[in-house]
C-alpha cells in the first residue's frame, strides 16, 4: 500500500461511479491512526474531489463505524475509509462503502477492480487539494444514536475498557457516557492511538495475549465487564469474571448474548437475525425457540447485512457485531460495547451475570463449545496446498463419529464436515495470510449439575478434532 495505489485505487473507483450515475455525490473519505493512512486519506480525498465528487473527510482519525454511519446519514455515493482494521503494523488497506452503507459485493467489485486496472499511472491523475474537512456535527449525530440504544434502565456497571493502541478510546468512553456509563477505566499502556502496537504481537483481541493487560486491569479496578476493540474500533470482545478468574468470551458467546438481548427488546414485527457459516449454530436455535427468522451467509459483513428484511442483529465469530443494522451497515465495536453495558448492567441488577445466561442457554439448546485452529503462513501458497490435501483425503470419521463432508465451491473456497454433535468449516482467512479450522461441538445438558462435566467432555472432543485436523492438513 502506497500513495500511487491509493491514487490509482480511487481515480478507479471515481470512473466507475460516474459510469454508474453518481457523477458529482456525495463521498466520505476516514482514516485510522496507522503509518501513512493520513497521506493515504488526502491522495483519495484529492483524487476524487479532482474527478468531481463532493468530498467530505472525516475531522481526524476516528472508527471504522463513523464512515459507515456517514454515508448513510449524508446519503453519500460512497465512502473509503484507509485502515488495516487488526492486522500487523506494517499493514493498511482500503476499505469501500458504497450507497446505503454497505461494503462491495459481487459484480460491483469485479467491476471496481476492471475500473481501476485501466487506470493509467498515477503521476498522470488528476488531484484537487481543496476538500471539505467535516466539522463534528456527523461524530455527535453518531454518538446520540449509539447512546439511544441501550433497552434497560440499570447502569451501575464498572468497565474496563482497552483500545488496543487503536482510534476507539475517546469515540467509546463519550458513547458510554452519553448511555449513562461513566464508570469507565481505560488501560492507560494502550490509550494512546500508536500505530507501532508496541505492548502486543498481534493488534487483535483474539490473539492470545492480547487482552491480557485489560484483564488485569479489571481486575485491579474491580470491574463487572471488560471491553476490548480492536484498531479501528469495528469489532468488540467481551472480558467477564469466571470461577477461575477473568477470561476473554469467545466471539460465539458474544454473539449469542447480544442477540438474545436484542431479540429481548426488538420492536421490530417479524424480526430476522443472521449469523455466518463458520458462526456458532446456537444463535439460530435461540431463534427457533423463539419463533423467529434466522439466516446463515456467507463470512463477512458484506452479506451478512444483506441477510434479509427485519434483521435486527448480526454477528461473525470473529468479534464482529451488528447491533444497529438500520444506522450502521457493517460491523460496529462502539454499537457492541454500549449493548454489552447495557445486557451486564440489566443482570447486575438482577443478581446475575453474562455466564449465568450462557449456562441457561445451555440448559436450553445443549452446550455449544467452540475452538479455532488457524494456521499461519508465510507463504500464500501453502494454503492452497492445505486445502488440496484436505480434499484428497476428507476424513469420514472426527473423533469416533461418523461426518460427511460438503464442499462450499463455488459459493466460497470452504469444506465442512458434519455429523453426530460435531460441525467443522475449513476455508482460507480473508484478511490474514491464515488457513482457519472453525470447531464446533454440541453436548447435550440435563440439568445444572451436568454442565461442568459436559464442558470437560466438550473441551476434550475439540482437542481431539483438532489433533486429527492438524494431521489431515500437515500443520
Amino acid at each position: 500500500m502506497n500513495v500511487a495505489v491509493v491514487v490509482r485505487t480511487t481515480a478507479g473507483l471515481a470512473s466507475w461511479l460516474r459510469d454508474n450515475g453518481s457523477d458529482g455525490g456525495v463521498v466520505v473519505v476516514g482514516r485510522d491512526a496507522r503509518f501513512g493512512s493520513e497521506d493515504f486519506c488526502d491522495a483519495a480525498a484529492q483524487v476524487l474531489l479532482a474527478a468531481g465528487f463532493d468530498v467530505r473527510v472525516l475531522p481526524r482519525p476516528l472508527p471504522t463505524p463513523l464512515v459507515a454511519h456517514a454515508v448513510r446519514a449524508l446519503g453519500a455515493v460512497a465512502g473509503v475509509q484507509v485502515t488495516a482494521s487488526h492486522n500487523p503494523p506494517a499493514d493498511n488497506g482500503y476499505k469501500l462503502y458504497l450507497a446505503g452503507g454497505a461494503q462491495i459485493v459481487p459484480p460491483e467489485d469485479r467491476a471496481i477492480e476492471a475500473a481501476i486496472a485501466a487506470v493509467g499511472p498515477a503521476v498522470d491523475v488528476p488531484r484537487d487539494n481543496g476538500f471539505r474537512v467535516l466539522d463534528d456535527a456527523v461524530v455527535e449525530a453518531y454518538l446520540d444514536r449509539v447512546a439511544s440504544l441501550p433497552r434497560g434502565h440499570a447502569r451501575n456497571l464498572r468497565i474496563a475498557l482497552t483500545p488496543l493502541h487503536g482510534v476507539g478510546r475517546d469515540t467509546c468512553v463519550e458513547a458510554l457516557r452519553r448511555a449513562g456509563f461513566d464508570d469507565v477505566h481505560v488501560v492507560a499502556s494502550q490509550a494512546e492511538p500508536d500505530p507501532k502496537f508496541p505492548t502486543v504481537a498481534f493488534p487483535n483481541p483474539e490473539e492470545p495475549g492480547a487482552a491480557d493487560a485489560l484483564l488485569a486491569l479489571a481486575a485491579e479496578v474491580g470491574a463487572d465487564l471488560a471491553v476490548a476493540l480492536d484498531p479501528d474500533a469495528d469489532r468488540c470482545a467481551l472480558g467477564v469474571l469466571g470461577p477461575d478468574g477473568w477470561r476473554m468470551l469467545r466471539g460465539d458467546e458474544t454473539g449469542v448474548l447480544l442477540g438474545a438481548h436484542v431479540l429481548d427488546h426488538t420492536e421490530v414485527v417479524d424480526p430476522l437475525v443472521a449469523t455466518t457459516i463458520v458462526s456458532s449454530q446456537l444463535l439460530g436455535a435461540v431463534a427457533a425457540a423463539r419463533g423467529v427468522r434466522h439466516a446463515e451467509t456467507l463470512t463477512g459483513f458484506k452479506w451478512l447485512v444483506r441477510a434479509g428484511e427485519g434483521l435486527v442483529y448480526a454477528y461473525e465469530e470473529a468479534i464482529g457485531h451488528c447491533v444497529d443494522p438500520d444506522v450502521v451497515r457493517d460491523k460496529d465495536g462502539i454499537s457492541a460495547a454500549v449493548t454489552a453495558a447495557d445486557l451486564a448492567a440489566t443482570l447486575k441488577a438482577d443478581g446475575r451475570t453474562l455466564l449465568d445466561v450462557l449456562d441457561d442457554l445451555a440448559l436450553a439448546h445443549g452446550l455449544h463449545a467452540g475452538d479455532q485452529l488457524s494456521v499461519r503462513v508465510d507463504d500464500v501458497a501453502e494454503i492452497g496446498a492445505m486445502m488440496a490435501r484436505l480434499r484428497a483425503a476428507l476424513p469420514a470419521e472426527l473423533d469416533g463419529v461418523p461426518v460427511a463432508a460438503e464442499e462450499l465451491l463455488p459459493r466460497t473456497d470452504g469444506v465442512t464436515l458434519r455429523g453426530g454433535g460435531i460441525r467443522v468449516v475449513v476455508r482460507p482467512s480473508g484478511t490474514e495470510p491464515k488457513l482457519k479450522c472453525y470447531l464446533e461441538v454440541v453436548v447435550p445438558v440435563g440439568s445444572r449439575s451436568d454442565l461442568a462435566a459436559a464442558r470437560t467432555q466438550a473441551a476434550g472432543r475439540l482437542g481431539r478434532v483438532r489433533d486429527q485436523l492438524r494431521t489431515v492438513l500437515g500443520a
